[in-house]
């Protein structure tokens, strides 16, 4: 294609640590850069992966504003360090005597979309963790409520709002599918979720899928981590209730965290950051977890669990509270023809 019909993006590092960045690299089929160059996406620059550098950066972010360079998506990454006192001066943007806040806010009022990379540019995340002493909040959302830096009514010049590809770290298929989608006007308002968030992932649970599913129906659990049964009523995974297609996308053509041993923490969702219990409890209250599944009343669960209890097999009763599967299938004939 020719110059002009690129799709061009720019992509700013703010408070955060990098690591959409790093899981973005790690798109395998296809590569990172090959999906760039199959849907004419050029990356203007990425602090971590452009060689241009110091004036030739600032004449990039002051074309962008300017409206000499045409600005189709301002990716940000990181939460808005809005501190001290709102001048936004815990973080200037080098060489250029600003607050990174003021770049942002004059290049997403030029921006035909603007997208914040994870959790922390969504919705402040791991960065407000412990007191947030830096007065930190995401793009258009401060935790769950709407406003953040650029406000509740802000709008991109596609008329949308910010398009939240929140996670963290974000999973690679999330970034590139969003930019993709956007290149091709294939994402409009309707297919972004009440968070903001594309719905091509967000409409999903991370429970779908889960390699544990039958240790959940069973509500054969888990109670240390090298077990391989449920993780939701003892270990603190959240997986019935996050949002995010983690176990049918897996990472890296491979894994995710359930599949890895780990309880899902809900990394999508604003606040997951402070639970306000250890990441890897269950909060219960006269012995029932507090975070029930999505969509379910607790006296159905109560039944359910109950019920599903007295009926667990043996074999899955077994398995549930090892480290590996002890106890194999029954072999027995279906009946089926």
């Amino acid at each position: 294609m020719g110059k002009d019909t690129t799709f061009n993006v720019l992509w700013l590092q703010s408070g955060g640590c990098g690591g959409c960045s790093l899981s973005m690299l790690g798109a395998e089929k296809p590569h990172f850069y090959e999906q760039l160059r199959s849907n004419s996406i050029e990356l203007l620059w990425h602090p971590s992966l452009s060689e241009a550098s110091g004036r030739e950066v600032v004449k990039i972010l002051q074309d962008c504003a300017s409206g000499v360079q045409r600005l189709d998506a301002l990716c940000v990454e990181g939460a808005l360090l809005q501190g001290p006192n709102g001048s936004g001066r815990f973080h200037m943007m080098s060489g250029t005597g600003r607050p990174m806040i003021d770049w942002v806010r004059e290049l997403a009022g030029r921006a035909r979309y603007t997208v914040a990379v994870g959790s922390c540019a969504a919705y402040a995340g791991i960065t407000t963790a412990g007191g947030n002493a830096v007065d930190a909040c995401g793009l258009q959302y401060d935790g769950d409520e709407l406003g953040g830096l650029l406000g509740e009514e802000y709008r991109s010049e596609a008329a949308l709002p910010v398009i939240n590809v929140s996670g963290c770290a974000v999973h690679p298929d999330w970034i590139m599918e969003t930019l993709v989608l956007l290149a091709n006007g294939e994402l409009g308002s309707e297919e972004l979720d009440q968070l903001g968030r594309p719905r091509f992932y967000a409409d999903q649970l991370v429970h779908h899928g889960c390699l544990r599913n039958e240790y959940y129906e069973f509500k054969a659990s888990a109670v240390e981590p090298s077990h391989l049964g449920c993780l939701m009523e003892n270990m603190g995974c959240k997986g019935t209730q996050a949002h995010g297609d983690c176990n049918n996308r897996l990472w890296n053509g491979v894994g995710s965290c359930t599949r890895g041993g780990y309880a899902c923490i809900s990394c999508t969702e604003p606040g997951f950051e402070e639970p306000g219990h250890a990441f890897a409890e269950t909060p219960k209250f006269a012995g029932i977890p507090i975070g029930l599944p999505t969509d379910m009343p607790k006296a159905w669960f109560v039944a359910l669990a109950s019920l599903s209890k007295s009926a667990t097999p043996k074999r899955v009763k077994q398995n549930a509270v090892a480290d590996h599967a002890v106890v194999p299938p029954s072999v027995r004939k279906t009946g089926l023809k």
